[in-house]
């Protein structure tokens, strides 16, 4: 539950989500679930040459089984929030 807390504070932010058959697409975090699926808006495609097919797509659902990495706004990583909850994670509470 510690990414999940996390990724709902990060609503209304700017991510990339790089999926695992290497399609990276950015968008705005609109919701988040607890399996980490997660949908976004306003999306592109960060490669456009190898992914045409997507260009008109604007708002997708990502289930979060298939995601590799998210990328994190710089601005948007609190790490003594981090720090804290891993804290309490790790004591079970």
């Amino acid at each position: 539950m510690l990414f999940f807390s996390y990724f709902k504070d990060l609503v209304g932010r700017e991510v990339t989500v790089e999926l695992k058959n290497d399609l990276a697409i950015r968008g705005t975090l609109h919701s988040v679930d607890q399996y980490l699926n997660i949908k976004l808006e306003n999306t592109r495609v960060v490669d456009q040459d190898n992914y045409p097919h997507m260009l008109s797509v604007r708002n997708c659902f990502i289930r979060g089984s298939v995601v590799r990495y998210v990328q994190l706004p710089p601005d948007g990583v609190d790490i003594e929030l981090l720090h804290d909850a891993t804290r309490r994670e790790a004591r079970g509470g």
